[in-house]
């Protein structure tokens, strides 16, 4: 009985990588931070950052953040939660990298690699490409400077020091009117 009260109690710490580069993306962010705030709470969210979008730079610019949360969800039900708001909000198969309104990944799942395969989709952390995004490590970094890759075992700012110059001048914080007409 004591083992099932410690398991109903248990809370997965998460690190989330939302971004959008289709419609309004602002609001697609803060559209997907409410449906997550339906099993996530929130611990940390990074400020908004604007990157061209990769590998074609001609595709509209990508809005990103980062949030650091718990859950009860497994990685198997987050995973699938994530994909539902991705399609509520109007996200469509596509081909790889194409524009979208809405992409979430999990970054972290309580600082553990797995690799799962559901339903044909893997679902691998840390996320196998994080470590080189400028996108991902710099708002990670605005919000956890002590994180440490679970399977590289580095620490993020010598992740940080890996991207090029034209990585880390290829991303700003984004500024909303809102912030600029109170700054």
């Amino acid at each position: 009985m004591i083992r099932q009260d410690i398991l109903e109690n248990h809370r997965n710490k998460i690190i989330l990588a939302l971004g959008s580069n289709l419609g309004n993306r602002v609001d697609n962010i803060e559209k997907t931070k409410i449906y997550l705030s339906e099993f996530c709470d929130f611990l940390k969210v990074s400020k908004l950052y604007e990157t061209p979008s990769w590998p074609k730079r001609s595709n509209p610019k990508f809005l990103n953040m980062i949030i650091e949360c718990k859950t009860n969800l497994r990685i198997i039900d987050l995973f699938i939660k994530i994909k539902e708001i991705e399609t509520l909000l109007g996200r469509k198969k596509s081909n790889k990298n194409d524009p979208r309104t809405c992409d979430i990944d999990i970054i972290d799942f309580n600082n553990s690699c797995k690799h799962i395969v559901h339903k044909g989709k893997k679902i691998i952390t840390p996320h196998p490409k994080m470590h080189e995004r400028n996108f991902t490590l710099i708002p990670l970094y605005e919000i956890k400077k002590d994180w440490i890759h679970p399977k590289s075992k580095q620490k993020i700012d010598v992740l940080l020091k890996k991207l090029s110059s034209k990585s880390i001048s290829d991303i700003k914080i984004y500024q909303t009117n809102d912030i600029i007409n109170h700054a």
